[in-house]
């Protein structure tokens, strides 16, 4: 009996864990994670990386991996496309699955990878917020803007980050450096992060009308998508969606106005969506 391993790996972190199915009930052990310098040699990168595996393997050697990355990435074949999104340059054009298998000692048909909001939504859909839908669409909301939809049982990627919106593309508009912009011309202030804006020194009001343009500018982004795609319910992760309960409800209440009625809900099943979603297809 292999033990099966979700793998969540991002721009700056790593984070695994056992997964085990049982009976219909997915169980999540022995979880690590670790901060990853990706701007490192191929060799210290796979280095962090098996050492959070092997951490979570807990002395397991018949182990598999289901790794989710995020794109550009050839996930049949193992090999990573990133170049321009400032990390992990010096595995451009590399088999990040000979390399992992290598410094792990297992054979590299035992370990597959899946884009990391395609795992997010397989997770949500499967045990969490998404397990009562035919039809979902999944947001990872952070620096980024990961995203992928269900249709029935097809579950895939769907590349929106780069999609047309307003002035430019969806992720001008949807991720952590709008609001960094958006608060500092509307309001004068510097943050860091949507965190900042509900600490108690920022005004209330302030924080409200810029979750409302937020909330309904995602309603904006979303419609198209949803109505085509008779979508029942979208599942929100990432940093982000830890401020959900201030501008979903803008989001469904856009949604509701232009005749669509789809739950908008913040994820179940956090980090761990990735994770189990990741070893899904070992389940």
């Amino acid at each position: 009996m292999r033990t099966i391993i979700g793998v969540d790996i991002g721009g700056s972190h790593i984070s695994a864990a056992q997964i085990n199915w049982n009976s219909g009930n997915t169980q999540v052990s022995n979880f690590f994670e670790a901060d990853v310098d990706t701007s490192g040699s191929v060799d210290e990168i796979i280095d962090s990386w098996s050492k959070v595996i092997k951490k979570a393997a807990n002395g397991k050697q018949v182990i598999q991996l289901g790794i989710a990355m995020p794109g550009p990435f050839d996930y049949e074949q193992g090999i990573s496309l990133i170049q321009d999104q400032g990390k992990l340059k010096s595995l451009f054009g590399m088999s990040v699955k000979d390399l992992l298998a290598q410094s792990i000692s297992i054979d590299s048909e035992f370990i597959l990878f899946m884009n990391d909001a395609e795992a997010f939504l397989r997770g949500e859909s499967m045990v969490g917020a998404g397990k009562k839908y035919n039809n979902l669409m999944g947001l990872t909301l952070g620096t980024g803007l990961g995203s992928a939809i269900q249709v029935e049982e097809v579950v895939k990627d769907a590349k929106l980050w780069t999609a047309p919106f307003r002035d430019g593309i969806a992720e001008d508009y949807l991720g952590t450096a709008w609001f960094i912009g958006e608060v500092k011309k509307q309001y004068g202030l510097e943050i860091e992060g949507v965190k900042d804006l509900l600490m108690p020194e920022v005004n209330s009001e302030t924080s409200r009308s810029i979750f409302q343009k937020f909330g309904n500018s995602l309603g904006e982004f979303l419609f198209p998508y949803v109505s085509r795609l008779h979508t029942e319910s979208v599942i929100v992760g990432g940093k982000i969606s830890n401020a959900s309960k201030f501008f979903l409800p803008f989001t469904q209440s856009y949604l509701q106005r232009m005749g669509l009625e789809v739950s908008c809900q913040k994820s179940e099943l956090g980090e761990n969506a990735t994770l189990i979603g990741a070893a899904q297809p070992f389940l």
